[in-house]
């Protein structure tokens, strides 16, 4: 296993307990030989996993890539967002060693050709995925990745 692909809700309480357990789980499969990671630059889930290879590269693993696979550009990306989440995509665009955007307009499908790029390019996902949201994007990843047969890491009840 070389690659990582990673997909969740964008509205979750992230916890003390998630974040540990996110960590130790990204370091296992990087001791397992995984260094390339991608994610979509989505709010919630996306950026805590960004952010913590972002960490892991600077404290533990200097030889890990972050790669972002962006619906669209990060201006149309980002239109409703708050000031305080576009500084934090800023700041996590600026520490990603690879950034390949979908399409140059949003469109309605851009997230899922994202999400099928991501799966295309990974040998697992980890994902926070609640059953119960099973219409969510999140839900449609975790479905294409079962098709494609891909090793899935649900971290929802952790």
């Amino acid at each position: 296993m070389k690659s990582v692909c990673f997909s969740g809700h964008r509205r979750l309480k992230i916890t003390k307990e998630m974040k540990l357990f996110l960590y130790y789980k990204i370091c296992e499969l990087v001791e397992n030989g995984c260094d390339n990671f991608y994610a979509g630059g989505a709010l919630g889930w996306d950026m805590l996993c960004e952010e913590t290879i972002i960490n892991l590269k600077k404290e533990k693993y200097p030889h890990i890539h972050l790669n972002l696979i962006l619906p669209c550009p990060p201006e149309e990306q980002t239109l409703k967002w708050s000031q305080k989440d576009i500084k934090r995509y800023q700041n996590i665009i600026s520490q990603s060693d690879y950034i390949f955007t979908v399409s140059d307009s949003y469109y309605d499908g851009c997230m899922k050709e994202r999400n099928e790029l991501m799966l295309k390019l990974c040998d697992c996902l980890v994902c926070y995925f609640n059953p119960k949201r099973f219409a969510s994007g999140t839900g449609q990843t975790v479905r294409m990745a079962e098709k494609k047969g891909i090793e899935i890491f649900n971290l929802f009840n952790v």
